[in-house]
């Protein structure tokens, strides 16, 4: 399992993409092989947003360690 650190610098690294929309990423909470995030601001109810947890932010997660599973929490 990567260090909260390590999660934490994945999503530091997408962040300025969140942000060009309007939008956001929390860490919630990382907890055995899933980590448990929130999105905020414009990304919240983004139509689009399953697109961007799973094809950008899971696979830059999974790059940590490949048994990562990405959980968004409201």
């Amino acid at each position: 399992m990567p260090s909260r650190t390590a999660v934490e610098g994945v999503l530091t690294r997408v962040r300025p993409y969140l942000a060009a929309d309007g939008g956001d990423i929390q860490l919630v909470e990382l907890a055995g092989d899933e980590v448990r995030i929130r999105l905020v601001g414009a990304c919240a109810d983004c139509p689009t947003s399953h697109m961007t947890l799973h094809v950008g932010i899971e696979r830059a997660l999974r790059r940590l360690d490949p048994g990562l599973r990405l959980v968004q929490v409201a």
